[in-house]
């Protein structure tokens, strides 16, 4: 995932430099007021996917992405090549700090790599016959990131029921995701102690897919 990204960056940055080679000179007829112009189509294109990657790798709050929207907005009488000189230094100080290892995101992808591997063993598990061992291995996973998402919001770490109210109260998630979590937390402790019966196969088959769009929603935010 993470050589995926720096890649992405290294293609957008290409095309940057692609977008300011189309830039022509431009004149108001009223005015008679000179302006440049580049290929509008292509850079709202780009400008598009490049807040997408932003997002991704840095944060939708980061500073990365208040330099850009600020950036993006233009002075009356502004054309889209000044616009264009203004957001290219903010994008390749995000692609600079992003593959350079400064991001805590970084972190946040490498940690969900390996949630994402965690979570395919559990169904490798499960579609062995180990529907037991497959519920311990989602368990883990849902907890180290309810303490990860304590940790982001200043909650103190404690028991994964304790935890699941913090978060609630806090606001991260609503009172259903905490339904949710606490259902999925008792088959996890069932499988724990042995409790086999308590649960079948199609329960940690839901289990899993629920853990995973958890994932999907809170730890890549």
């Amino acid at each position: 995932m993470i050589k995926k990204l720096s890649s992405r960056y290294d293609q957008l940055a290409d095309e940057i430099v692609q977008i300011e080679t189309t830039k022509t000179a431009k004149r108001l007829e009223f005015t008679g007021t000179n302006y440049d112009q580049v290929d509008e189509a292509m850079f709202d294109e780009w400008k598009v996917k490049a807040k997408s990657l932003i997002v991704k790798t840095c944060g939708s709050d980061s500073e990365h992405m208040k330099a850009f929207i600020k950036a993006e907005k233009s002075p009356s009488f502004d054309d889209n090549y000044q616009q264009l000189k203004r957001i290219k230094p903010v994008f390749l100080a995000a692609k600079d700090d992003f593959q350079g290892g400064f991001l805590l995101s970084i972190k946040t992808l490498v940690q969900a790599e390996l949630f994402d591997s965690e979570l395919e063993q559990a169904l490798e598990l499960l579609s062995s016959g180990y529907k037991g061992p497959a519920a311990v291995v989602a368990g883990v996973v849902l907890e180290t990131t309810l303490r990860d998402l304590c940790t982001q919001n200043g909650i103190p770490h404690a028991k994964l029921d304790s935890m699941n109210a913090g978060l609630t109260k806090a606001g991260v998630y609503n009172k259903l995701q905490q339904k949710k979590i606490t259902a999925l937390a008792d088959i996890r402790n069932s499988a724990a102690h042995g409790n086999w019966n308590s649960f079948n196969e199609e329960d940690v088959k839901e289990m899993i897919d629920d853990v995973e769009k958890f994932l999907s929603h809170h730890l890549m935010q």
